[in-house]
C-alpha cells in the first residue's frame, strides 16, 4: 500500500520540477541583451514580459536611457516586472532613465504588451557620463520621477510636443542638484533645448521605414547630423513647441538638451507621429484621402489643365473657373467658421456656391464688358493670392515676427496680394495669360496631391489653416521637401511656361479680349435702327416674329381671293 501512496506524490513532485524548469527556460528565452548604442529588435508576445538586460557597464557611465519604439501599438516599459504608477510608461515611443549606483555593472528593465497583443518594436540603450545633462530630471508635470519622453498631441491643424525640463548631471550615488532653488549659472537654468525634426520618406507608412529613421536619429549625434534644428529654447521658456500637422507624413521629433558651460549634451527619447490614426476604420492613415476630396480636386485639376493652355481663348470658361475658385474658397472658410457641418456637406455647399460665383462673374462681364472688374480685380487677386502664399510658404513664413503677430502676417500677405493686380492695369492680356498658366498648373498639382502626397499643397493649405484656426499663427509650418516634391515643382513650372508661351503665341494677332456679347447686341440693334439700306432694318423684331409664329399655330389661315371650280 505504501508504494501506491508514494507514487502520486512523486508524480506531483515531478510535475512541479518540470514547471519550474519551464519557467526558468521561458525567462531565459524572454531575456534580451542590449549593447550601448546598438539597436535591438524585440517582439513581445501576448501576456509576456521581456527582460531588457544591460551588462558590463563602464564605471564612467552615470546614467543610462532605454528607449523603445513601435509604429502604432502601445508597449509598456517598466523598472519592475509588474508595471506600476510612477514606475512605468505605456506609449508607442517610451523610455526610462536609470541613475546607476556605485559599482553597478548591470541593469534590468522590463518590456510588456498592455493590450494583450503581440507588439514588435526596436530599442536602444544610450549611456551618459556625470557631466551630461539628465533629460527630464526636473519633471513636475508627468508621472515618472525622471521623464525623458516627448509627448505628442495632434489635430487637423497643429501638432504639439511637450517635455519635462532637464537637470545637471551628477556622480553615481550623488545627490541630484536642486531644480528650483535658484537661477544662477551653476544651476539647471543655464541649460538650453534644441528642438529637432526628422522627416520620414513621403508616402511611406511602413514599419521598416520608421525603424530605419529611428536608427538614424535616436542619439544626439545622429539627430544633429540628419535632423533639422527648428528652434532653441531657454530654460525660462515653456517646454513645448507647436508644429503644422501634415496627415500621412511621418515625422520624428527630438529634443537635445545642452550644457553650454561644460559643452555637453544629452538626447530625450525621440517620438514620432503621422498626424493620423492607424486604428481608425473611416479615416486611417492608409485611407487618408476622402472620396469627396478626390472627386473635387480631380475635376479642379482637369479644369486647371484646360485653363492653363486654352483659358484666354475661351474667355467665358476661364472666368467661370476663376469665379468658382474665388467663391468656393471664400465660402468654405465662412461655412467652416460659422457652422459645425460634416466635411462632405461643407465641401458640397462650397462647390455649389462656387458654381454660383462663377456664373455671376461671367454675367458681370457679359452685361458690362468691363475688363478691369473681372480681370484686374478677380483674376489678378487670384494670382496675387497664390504668389503671396508661395512667399510665406518659404522659411520667411517661420520668422518670429510673422509667427507672433497676426497683424504683421496679414498686412504682409495683403500687400503682396494687392501688388500683383497693379501690373494687370498696364498689361491686362499678358497678366491674364500668366494667371491662366500659373494658377491652372497649380490646380493640376492639387489634383495629383489628392492621390499622391506632395508638400506643395501646403502652399495654400497653410493659409487656409491660419484663416480657420485662431491659434495657428504660433505653428511652425515647415514641411518636407523630397523627391516627389521636386518632381511636382518641375511639373508645375513646365506646365506654366508651356501654357503661357502657347497662349501668348496664339493670341498675338487677336484682340486683347473678346467683346461683351451684350454690348455687341446693343450696337447691332442701334445699327439696324439707323441704317435704312440694311435689309435687316426691315426685318421684324424678335417679339413680332414670336407672336406671328404663335398665331400660325393657334389660328387657321383664311384663303385669299376667289376660287372657281375646274372646268372639265
Amino acid at each position: 500500500m505504501s508504494r501506491w501512496i508514494w507514487f502520486p506524490l512523486l508524480l506531483l513532485l515531478l510535475l512541479l520540477l518540470l514547471h519550474l524548469v519551464y519557467e526558468v527556460e521561458a525567462q531565459v528565452e524572454n531575456r534580451v541583451i542590449f549593447l550601448p548604442g546598438r539597436f535591438q529588435n524585440v517582439s513581445i508576445s501576448q501576456n509576456e514580459t521581456v527582460q531588457a538586460v544591460v551588462s558590463t557597464i563602464p564605471s564612467e557611465v552615470a546614467f543610462i536611457t532605454l528607449q523603445f519604439h513601435t509604429q502604432h501599438r502601445n508597449a509598456t516599459i517598466s523598472y519592475t516586472r509588474m508595471p506600476g504608477l510612477g514606475l512605468s510608461l505605456t506609449a508607442v515611443d517610451s523610455g526610462l532613465v536609470s541613475a546607476l549606483r556605485r559599482d553597478q555593472t548591470s541593469l534590468t528593465l522590463f518590456l510588456s504588451s498592455p493590450d494583450g497583443n503581440t507588439v514588435a518594436g526596436t530599442g536602444v540603450i544610450l549611456s551618459y557620463s556625470s557631466t551630461d545633462p539628465v533629460p527630464g530630471a526636473c519633471n513636475m508635470e508627468f508621472d515618472l520621477e525622471i521623464d525623458p519622453n516627448i509627448y505628442i498631441h495632434y489635430n487637423l491643424y497643429e501638432t504639439t510636443i511637450r517635455f519635462a525640463p532637464a537637470n545637471l548631471g551628477y556622480e553615481r550615488d550623488g545627490a541630484p542638484p536642486a531644480c528650483s532653488q535658484s537661477t544662477g549659472a551653476d544651476t539647471r537654468w543655464r541649460l538650453q533645448y534644441d528642438i529637432y525634426q526628422y522627416f520620414l520618406p513621403e508616402n511611406d507608412l511602413s514599419e521598416r521605414s520608421l525603424f530605419t529613421g529611428f536608427q538614424a536619429v535616436a542619439d544626439k549625434q545622429g539627430m544633429m547630423e540628419n535632423g533639422k534644428r527648428v528652434m532653441t529654447l531657454e530654460s525660462t521658456d515653456v517646454s513645448s513647441m507647436v508644429f503644422n500637422s501634415i496627415p500621412g507624413q511621418g515625422i520624428i521629433y527630438s529634443v537635445i538638451v545642452r550644457d553650454p558651460l561644460l559643452n555637453t549634451s544629452a538626447s530625450y527619447v525621440p517620438a514620432h507621429t503621422y498626424a493620423c490614426s492607424f486604428n481608425s476604420t473611416l479615416d486611417s492613415c492608409q485611407t487618408l484621402g476622402k472620396i469627396s476630396t478626390k472627386i473635387f480636386f480631380t475635376i479642379t485639376g482637369l479644369a486647371g489643365l484646360f485653363v492653363c493652355f486654352f483659358g484666354h481663348r475661351f474667355f467665358k470658361c476661364e472666368l467661370f473657373c476663376m469665379g468658382f475658385s474665388f467663391a468656393a474658397f471664400l465660402f468654405f472658410i465662412l461655412i467652416t467658421r460659422t457652422t459645425e457641418l460634416d466635411y462632405d456637406i461643407r465641401l458640397t455647399l462650397s462647390a455649389v456656391l462656387g458654381v454660383v460665383g462663377g456664373i455671376i462673374l461671367v454675367m458681370i462681364w457679359w452685361r458690362f464688358g468691363s475688363v478691369v472688374a473681372v480681370v484686374v480685380i478677380v483674376v489678378g487677386l487670384m494670382l496675387g493670392f497664390l504668389l503671396a502664399s508661395v512667399v510665406l510658404f518659404t522659411p520667411l513664413g517661420d520668422i518670429d515676427v510673422f509667427r507672433k503677430s497676426d497683424a504683421v502676417f496679414w498686412v504682409t500677405f495683403c500687400c503682396v496680394t494687392l501688388i500683383v493686380p497693379l501690373f494687370f492695369v498696364r498689361w491686362p492680356r499678358e497678366g491674364n495669360i500668366t494667371t491662366c498658366g500659373i494658377v491652372g498648373a497649380y490646380a493640376v498639382v492639387l489634383a495629383v496631391n489628392a492621390y499622391i502626397y506632395t508638400s506643395l499643397s501646403y502652399i495654400t493649405l497653410n493659409i487656409l489653416k491660419r484663416l480657420l484656426n485662431n491659434t495657428f499663427s504660433a505653428v511652425f509650418t515647415d514641411v518636407p521637401f523630397q523627391t516627389i516634391d521636386y518632381v511636382m515643382i518641375t511639373v508645375w513650372v513646365v506646365l506654366s511656361v508651356c501654357g503661357i508661351v502657347l497662349q501668348l503665341y496664339r493670341e498675338r494677332s487677336r484682340p486683347f479680349f473678346p467683346p461683351s456679347p451684350y454690348l455687341m447686341w446693343q450696337q447691332e440693334r442701334e445699327r439696324r435702327k439707323t441704317n435704312v439700306l440694311d435689309p435687316s432694318h426691315h426685318f421684324p423684331s424678335l417679339p413680332s416674329r414670336f407672336l406671328a409664329r404663335v398665331r400660325q399655330l393657334t389660328m387657321r389661315t383664311e384663303p385669299v381671293g376667289e376660287h372657281t371650280p375646274l372646268l372639265l
